[in-house]
């Protein structure tokens, strides 16, 4: 009888759990999923807008990150510029959303609207497999998910009026003074993302912070390629398209004020 047939039978694992896997030094914690750093040291330092926020990654989520990204993901190396016909699989118009949480909101949008094209982008590592996890049960083939820096995906890797629109719902306030540095809605994000975005394309942006709503609101009326899509040039009421949101909801329950904007591409000068 050979050594494997008397070896003691490994601790049983509850159906769903994953066993725990010790990783060598320096081996990636997804192999097929998502890189740490997809842009590396290729870029300079810069001051940046988000903060990359550390949990667990369950066993759905740890899943969906090995079997999906290699069909859906994107990491954001800045090393090639990418076609979206291509990565989509069609010609449909691609909105852009920058920062999405677990990715509920993102998904019933997805699904509402499968004439749409979203690329997703965020750099929580769950959030991604939640996202990846809602799309695969979902079957929402108009949805791929970005892993990095969205400024390096507009700047290196995505070419003019390509994109259809642009979503950033409740981006980090940073609402300390000597923070509002990060804040990503800035002028110099505008002007970038102007240059993505074809004429017609909407900027939708939403925030429960009502200081960062009104610098949002100031900066996009005074950039020269967007437009208030209301005529009273104020804040927008929630469009149907937008979920409310379970962050949402807690922040409305404590009488926060939720603030919409949307702002149109004009036509090039």
């Amino acid at each position: 009888m050979s050594d494997s047939l008397n070896a003691p039978e490994p601790p049983h694992t509850p159906p769903g759990v994953s066993r725990r896997h010790t990783r060598a030094k320096g081996e990636p914690r997804f192999p097929d999923g998502p890189q740490p750093d997809p842009a590396g040291s290729h870029f300079e330092r810069r001051i940046r807008s988000f903060q990359p926020r550390r949990s667990r990654v369950t066993a759905g989520q740890a899943d969906a990150l090995q079997r999906l990204w290699p069909k859906w993901g994107l990491d954001i190396d800045g090393q090639r510029v990418i076609d979206l016909g291509e990565l989509f699989g069609n010609d449909r118009p691609v909105v852009l959303e920058i920062g999405f949480g677990m990715g509920e909101a993102t998904a019933r949008m997805a699904a509402a609207d499968p004439d749409t094209n979203i690329l997703a982008v965020d750099v929580h590592t769950p959030g991604q497999g939640n996202l990846l996890n809602l799309a695969d049960h979902e079957g929402l083939s108009n949805l791929r998910v970005g892993n990095g820096d969205a400024i390096i995906l507009l700047r290196e890797m995505l070419t003019p009026d390509s994109l259809g629109g642009l979503r950033v719902y409740f981006p980090d306030p940073w609402p300390k003074k000597r923070h509002h540095k990060r804040r990503l809605i800035q002028p110099e994000f505008l002007t970038l993302a102007a240059a993505r975005l074809r004429p017609g394309a909407v900027v939708h942006c939403a925030t429960d912070w009502e200081p960062y709503a009104e610098r949002m609101l100031e900066v996009l009326d005074a950039h020269p390629a967007f437009q208030n899509t209301q005529a009273d040039g104020g804040f927008a009421p929630r469009p149907g398209f937008r979920p409310l949101t379970r962050f949402e909801g807690q922040g409305l329950d404590k009488g926060h004020v939720v603030n919409d904007l949307l702002f149109r591409r004009v036509e090039h000068s």
